[in-house]
């Protein structure tokens, strides 16, 4: 899409999110991909990564006051992630609003879960330079209800999805699992499992009844560490 006739399908945009950007042109650079050169998206996205993960950090904190840490890191895991955010962009229609160039266009790049988060983040960080904090927790909270309403701790996916995720996200190469001490008898093993991540320096360790929680609980530490 042209950047002129993407400035028109902004406005449908800017009506689905509820706001009206003072700056279009804010917007427009959001949804423009690095292919169509200079200026485009990646310095957006980055502002926006983190102030998406501020903003749902601060909706479950208030919403579940008894949670601990490790509870309410997995969960805002789960909303942040690209598969929540790609969802989130298709729900927008960010596919017809996508600047691209004509080889991205080809290869389908408009539907591609990877730069349609992207692309949500940037506008996340777009809000944010046009109308602050509260502009964001305003468009983020009509977008989050439903999904804010049905999440549950107990039905979010294992700790090692979420590492692997949240590694892929930060471009970082997959853990090694490893089992360094086994204790106890046969019936009542203690297993204890470190997790290493090429190009980190720390090592995640953690023990559990069987490899398989050992290696969970291990893995929960490290996205711990990785979103603060």
């Amino acid at each position: 899409m042209s950047s002129d006739s993407a400035a028109i399908e902004c406005l449908a945009l800017e009506k689905k999110l509820g706001h009206k950007f003072k700056d279009p042109r804010i917007l427009v650079q959001a949804l423009s991909h690095r292919s169509v050169g200079s200026p485009n998206n990646e310095r957006l996205e980055y502002l926006g990564d983190s102030v998406l993960g501020c903003v749902i950090a601060e909706f479950l904190y208030h919403q579940f006051p008894k949670l601990p840490e490790g509870d309410l890191t997995k969960m805002r895991a789960a909303l942040v992630r690209q598969k929540t955010l790609s969802i989130l962009a298709r729900d927008l229609n960010f596919p017809a609003h996508l600047i691209m160039g004509s080889g991205e266009v080809k290869s389908g790049g408009y539907n591609r879960d990877s730069i349609l988060s992207d692309a949500f983040e940037a506008v996340v960080g777009a809000l944010y330079l046009d109308g602050g904090m509260s502009a964001v927790k305003n468009v983020l909270g009509k977008l989050y209800k439903d999904l804010l309403k049905t999440i549950k701790p107990a039905e979010l996916e294992d700790s090692k999805t979420l590492l692997q995720e949240t590694l892929q996200k930060q471009e970082l190469s997959l853990p090694v699992y490893q089992v360094i001490a086994q204790s106890g008898k046969a019936h009542s093993l203690t297993f204890t499992v470190s997790c290493k991540v090429p190009g980190i320096e720390s090592v995640f360790i953690a023990t559990g009844n069987s490899r398989k929680k050992a290696e969970k609980s291990a893995a929960a530490l490290a996205v711990e560490a990785l979103n603060k």
